[in-house]
């Protein structure tokens, strides 16, 4: 079999670079597409996984419109060149691959506020594929599964940290707390926000008084000459390692939010998709005791206080992480059938079909398909 495989993001690499590992150990071709935005090249790299970069996209609004057109010119080229036989993506990119090459189309999804990217994917893709706390009906052909992307890579059963990185963000044997700050630079994030210039400070000056703060600042706009942080400078594949020692994550993002939490590290996030309609799998993780969400900048700086002062606060964040994590499938793992068997996802073992009541979901018929 020919995989095209699309990674827009580097959660997307984290999201599909052991599974494209495991086809080609199988002796499946695989090509990656990817988009040279942050550090998703990268990251592809170091997990030498074969790929072909179809454009660029920086963290301002509005880059990604910009350069639409030129990115769709390259994928037409490069999908039709690879001529595969299964698409795998995220959205629009993918299904309209899909489309043009008239190839089967798996995406896998867990944004609900992207509606416009739902809206001109959907129609081109043969099966969506989401998390079971996604709250939106995507139609006869959405599919769910226990656990989150980021399953895919955090899960018990493929996730290995490696507790020497704390020689290489110098921190010793000292207690650490990471600042993910947004650039929120997305398509989805436009008229959101996270933390201002000064909440972050404010932020930064009251959690270094418990622990060394390192920052990764997506914008790559802080001045850390003026305040009492360092930034992450170590490899960007070494991030989870970092993740699981530290003390506290706090972050305005959602993806690194999500990531800590399955870590088992104390979490908070905060930024205005928090409330009464914020995402599926951030309600999830917070009734399971997994990420605090809060939108109110003093809510944040007293628990993160009092997370720190607390030095049983991280052996409760594991006892929860691995009581939960136990129901959860190994998203990998699933990818895998899913790309052996992509006419009859409803099969595939941990896949179930999502049922027309809102936020339920029910186990298919053996061997159910999609739709055509």
């Amino acid at each position: 079999m020919r995989y095209l495989v699309f990674t827009n993001t580097p959660a997307h690499a984290h999201l599909y670079r052991n599974a494209v590992t495991e086809l080609r150990e199988q002796g499946h071709d695989v090509l990656v597409l990817a988009r040279d935005y942050g550090c998703t090249v990268a990251l592809l790299e170091y997990y030498d996984l074969p790929h072909e970069v179809y454009g660029r996209c920086e963290t301002t609004k509005f880059s990604l419109v910009r350069r639409l057109p030129g990115h769709y010119v390259r994928i037409v080229r490069l999908a039709r060149s690879f001529d595969p036989d299964l698409i795998f993506g995220m959205g629009a990119y993918a299904a309209h691959a899909g489309a043009v090459t008239r190839t089967r189309t798996i995406l896998v999804l867990d944004s609900e506020p992207t509606s416009v990217d739902h809206l001109i994917s959907q129609p081109f893709a043969d099966a969506l594929v989401t998390p079971a706390a996604f709250r939106k009906d995507l139609g006869a052909n959405h599919f769910v599964f226990d656990g989150f992307k980021e399953s895919a890579y955090l899960h018990p059963d493929v996730v290995e940290t490696d507790p020497t990185v704390r020689d290489a963000l110098g921190v010793g044997d000292n207690p650490y707390v990471i600042c993910r700050f947004n650039a929120f630079g997305s398509h989805h994030d436009v008229g959101q926000s996270g933390f201002s210039p000064a909440e972050r400070e404010r932020l930064i000056e009251a959690l270094s008084e418990s622990a060394t703060v390192l920052v990764s600042d997506e914008g790559d706009e802080m001045d850390f000459d003026s305040v009492p942080a360092r930034p992450f400078d170590v490899h960007p594949a070494r991030m989870h390692d970092a993740l699981a020692g530290a003390s506290l994550v706090v972050a305005d993002t959602q993806t690194i939010a999500t990531e800590a939490a399955l870590l088992g590290t104390p979490t908070i996030r905060s930024n205005s998709f928090v409330g009464e309609s914020d995402m599926g799998n951030f309600v999830e993780l917070g009734e399971a005791g997994l990420l605090e969400n809060l939108r109110e900048t003093d809510a944040v700086l007293d628990l993160a206080t009092e997370i720190l002062a607390d030095p049983e606060s991280k052996n409760r964040w594991r006892r929860r992480r691995d009581d939960y994590l136990a129901g959860t499938v190994n998203l990998s793992a699933l990818l895998v059938e899913l790309a052996l068997h992509p006419d009859t996802p409803g099969a595939v073992d941990g896949l179930r079909r999502r049922t027309a009541r809102e936020g339920r979901t029910e186990s298919p018929t053996e061997g159910l398909g999609v739709e055509p």
